[in-house]
């Protein structure tokens, strides 16, 4: 900490992240349950990766999109779990401000593009089962590429702008973090200038990155529900519906715990309950979207058996 010159504050250069409480024997369990989920989201992510690129019978739009996805979890859950993972092991809770800043980015750059992401694939849900006979030319490897790619690059300046006005804050006084993990709006609480224009600017950031994205895959299923109602044969809604059911599931998870977070007066909601939210969204999402794929996917299982089975034909 600094004293600033002129003004009896005290300018933060740290901040403590006070995450699950400082009960000594719950930071082992905490650790090695982390640890754990950690290693399934990589196991799990890493597989889904790894089957898409081997099996060509999966070298299709939709799991092109699910492979994206997959390596975007990894990154997504690596921008919080190392340091809560370092934090749990060590006792070590404090972080600096330009690390907590850094981490508010780029947590905000993988949240942004699975905003993004997921309304691309709700957009490829839509054509396959809205305009199945067009499918084929509305949706290719070219566009499915320029799809993720286009998600990931327009998540950066939005962030960045961000991120940018975000350096630009003084924290002062008080440097305890209630969280685990260094989010936007607890930092602007700590701040001691004036932020109702940044936050203001950051509303209108998160209508291109969040809100916009958010209403796409509404209205993709609107149409896509309605379509299948339209089926006359029980069979034909049951096939339609399998199609999308996977990502129709991660979407509602997603989208509704970030409502929850983000959306929900704070006054409404403990910030114990608040945290448990934001473990299902940053931490347990990430490792289930993977068995999700897994267990209601066929061509997924029937490619996992594949490899099973050639491992263990190898191993004999």
């Amino acid at each position: 900490m600094e004293k600033e010159e002129g003004r009896n504050q005290t300018l933060i250069m740290e901040f403590i992240l006070l995450g699950f409480g400082d009960e000594p024997e719950l930071q082992p369990l905490l650790f090695l349950l982390f640890l754990l989920i950690y290693f399934v989201t990589l196991a799990g992510n890493l597989l889904i990766v790894v089957l898409v690129a081997a099996d060509r019978h999966l070298h299709t739009p939709m799991y092109y999109f699910v492979a994206s996805l997959a390596c975007l979890e990894t990154c997504y859950s690596s921008t919080i779990l190392p340091r809560l993972l370092t934090s749990l092991l060590t006792g070590d809770r404090t972080i600096s401000s330009k690390g907590c800043l850094v981490q508010v980015y780029f947590f905000g750059v993988t949240a942004t593009t699975e905003n993004l992401l997921l309304a691309a694939m709700s957009y490829d849900r839509y054509l396959a089962i809205c305009h199945p006979l067009r499918y084929a030319a509305l949706m290719n490897g070219r566009v499915c590429g320029q799809l993720v790619a286009g998600s990931w690059i327009s998540s950066v300046p939005l962030c960045t702008i961000g991120i940018v006005f975000l350096f630009q804050l003084t924290f002062c006084d008080a440097n305890e973090i209630d969280h685990f993990f260094c989010d936007f709006a607890p930092m602007l609480r700590l701040s001691c200038d004036d932020t109702q224009i940044l936050q203001l600017l950051m509303f209108i950031l998160a209508a291109p990155g969040s809100l916009v994205p958010c209403l796409l895959t509404l209205v993709s299923y609107v149409c896509i529900i309605t379509t299948i109602l339209r089926i006359p044969s029980a069979t034909g809604r049951q096939k339609a519906f399998s199609t999308c059911s996977s990502h129709l599931i991660i979407v509602t998870i997603y989208y509704g715990i970030v409502i929850a977070i983000y959306v929900v007066p704070t006054a409404t909601m403990s910030q114990i309950l608040r945290k448990i939210f934001s473990v299902f969204y940053t931490v347990l999402t990430p490792m289930i979207n993977p068995v999700i794929y897994c267990l209601r996917n066929k061509e997924v299982n029937e490619s996992l058996r594949k490899v099973i089975h050639k491992l263990t034909a190898v191993g004999h």
